[in-house]
């Protein structure tokens, strides 16, 4: 089934601050968010176009003249941050919590908390912020990645293709479904996920390169359970 896996691919060449009040928590009202600017706007769509091209500190550049009373300013400099792995990226997305951005907010938390290894933290972000924005293909995403990593298989499918029918063109969920099918030894699937949704063979590696790292973190965790129970229960 692996050989097949691969075949198929070959074929289909195409295709995660503090708990006090933030310092913008005056310039916001609860829920609500001030309308940019047709200037603003502009410098918001050029700051995604830089980060989606991997220029971080360009996108960030182009933010600097913006007022952070705006959430949606601190929303893009607080992914940046975390993308280049600054402290910054906390209490601004801390600071989306209340306004019309609480749900980015919330996903941004989430995967901070992540990226730390704190699976449960992420877990409650990441389901807040999935019940503030359900249609939101990211946030879907992101939830899944959280609750494969806890090997909570079946809820990681159902966030996995909610996200895949919501954006059928992002091949990010995608990828995880079929990490997530290798993992459970699931090649036929796998296989067919694969010829549907046109994956790349680099993709199908990179799938099979997770689904063998959660394998091993498995086996290591199974492992030191065993050591702990054959331990002798010392009285004190």
């Amino acid at each position: 089934m692996k050989v097949l896996i691969a075949g198929v691919a070959l074929l289909m060449l195409g295709g995660c601050a503090t708990n006090g009040q933030s310092p913008w928590a005056a310039l916001t009202s609860s829920g609500s968010c001030a309308k940019p600017s047709a200037d603003q706007e502009l410098a918001l769509n050029l700051s995604d176009d830089l980060a989606n091209e991997g220029k971080l500190h360009a996108s960030l550049a182009n933010l600097q003249s913006q007022p952070e009373s705006l959430p949606q300013v601190r929303q893009r400099k607080a992914r940046n941050y975390r993308l280049l792995g600054r402290s910054e990226a906390e209490p601004l997305y801390r600071s989306l919590l209340g306004t019309c951005m609480t749900a980015e907010g919330e996903h941004g938390l989430g995967q901070l908390a992540a990226a730390k290894g704190d699976n449960d933290q992420a877990m409650a972000h990441m389901q807040r912020a999935a019940r503030l924005a359900p249609t939101d293909e990211k946030i879907r995403n992101d939830l899944g990645v959280v609750y494969l990593n806890q090997l909570r298989l079946e809820d990681a499918r159902f966030e996995f293709m909610t996200a895949i029918e919501l954006k059928q063109g992002d091949p990010l969920a995608a990828v995880n479904l079929v990490t997530l099918l290798i993992y459970q030894d699931d090649w036929g699937q796998a296989a067919k996920v694969v010829s549907q949704l046109g994956l790349t063979p680099e993709q199908v590696t990179d799938a099979q390169a997770r689904a063998e790292k959660l394998k091993g973190s498995r086996a290591a965790t199974r492992k030191v359970a065993a050591v702990s129970n054959a331990l002798p229960v010392t009285l004190k």
